[in-house]
């Protein structure tokens, strides 16, 4: 079953590159390597051809882990970065491929990553470099049942994660031990990772994403927790704002606002809808309500393998080398509320995890959501 489901993700993949005109794939970024052949790793490739062959190269310490994990047809050891470039020489050689079109990820890619995987010594110079970054996008917005599964999985642990954080509020702690707490929770409840957690106090909570510090939390002061456990290699992402103390009326009618907005936009998520319509949703209640200076970057992105893909909005989209989005279809999971209301003195913010369904919504985390 499980060698069915990457069959049939190459077979998604090959048919994409084909209409793009890309004759093999040369993927670094452990999230692509792993949606294709089930395992990604940092210092590792996989390249695939258009006849849906896999080859794989990764440290010479990690062949055997490797090769318990994921679905490939070659696989090759190396053991620095001259004999990362030579292998990548062997494999185009292995297939036949000294001319035509290989696609990178130029949105993962350093200028130092690209250099290393167009060194003469790798790449054959008849063969020229194209951007592939919409086909691994088009292939992983649309999530499989057993996808979401994960994702679901992960959204339980989060919820895990944001009760012992808040659980761990109170005057003098550092914002550092409440990522802690959030964490070590995550951990025990079956994350093996998470990407990084974000969690700012008083008036760092005007920060968009906030890492954690030693500051020490202050009576009153508002807190801002924003959390993305990895479970069976998927995310889950949310963000709870909450009080030390009483909120005053000001940060209350503010959080009580962003919260309705934010409620009213996930309201309006179905196959169907067009993404920039939702951010414009949330954002318009804002505006109205005279926050539209407080207002800062884009409310809604994808999640899945990484807690940040697509679909983005339009405008974000472009920054990140995307393509605009279609219009969603059921099975693709976003989540809602990413960047909030920031004041100058303060912010607030809440984010849930979605799955786009064909009548409506279905939110995945579902911890209380209380100032």
């Amino acid at each position: 079953m499980v060698s069915q489901v990457y069959q049939g993700r190459l077979g998604r993949c090959v048919t994409l590159m084909k209409a793009a005109g890309i004759d093999a794939l040369l993927l670094t970024r452990p999230s692509n390597m792993f949606y294709l052949t089930g395992d990604g790793r940092l210092c590792s490739y996989a390249m695939i051809t258009k006849e849906g062959k896999v080859a794989l190269g990764v440290p010479q310490t990690d062949v055997e882990d490797v090769k318990a994990l994921a679905r490939f047809d070659h696989i090759a050891g190396f053991e620095d970065e001259v004999g990362m470039i030579h292998s990548i020489a062997h494999h185009f050689a292995r297939f036949d491929i000294d001319a035509g079109v290989v696609g990178l990820e130029f949105t993962f890619l350093t200028q130092s990553m690209m250099s290393m995987v167009t060194h003469p010594h790798a790449k054959p110079k008849a063969v020229v470099v194209k951007d592939a970054t919409p086909i691994l996008s088009g292939l992983r917005i649309v999530k499989e049942p057993g996808e979401i599964d994960r994702i679901k999985a992960a959204a339980g642990v989060a919820a895990t994660g944001m009760a012992a954080a808040v659980k761990a509020v109170r005057p003098g702690i550092t914002e550092s031990q409440i990522a802690a707490e959030a964490e070590y929770a995550m951990r025990n409840a079956g994350a093996e990772e998470f990407w990084r957690t974000y969690v700012s106090s008083g008036p760092r909570t005007n920060i968009a994403h906030g890492l954690p510090t030693n500051r020490k939390l202050q009576p009153g002061d508002l807190v801002m927790i924003d959390i993305h456990p990895i479970v069976n290699g998927y995310s889950a992402d949310i963000c709870r704002t909450v009080c030390t103390g009483k909120p005053t009326p000001g940060q209350q009618t503010a959080y009580d606002l962003f919260l309705k907005a934010q409620q009213t936009t996930i309201g309006k998520v179905r196959a169907g809808a067009v993404i920039g319509d939702l951010e414009q949703t949330l954002q318009k209640a804002l505006r109205e309500a005279g926050h539209g200076e407080h207002i800062f970057g884009p409310p809604i992105h994808g999640v899945g393998i990484d807690f940040e893909e697509s679909p983005l909005p339009p405008g974000h989209a472009f920054f990140h080398g995307e393509a605009a989005p279609p219009p969603l279809e059921a099975n693709v999971v976003i989540a809602v509320g990413n960047c909030g209301l920031y004041t100058g003195s303060w912010g607030v913010r809440v984010e849930d995890t979605v799955v786009v369904g064909p009548e409506g919504p279905t939110a995945l985390t579902d911890y209380p959501r209380h100032l």
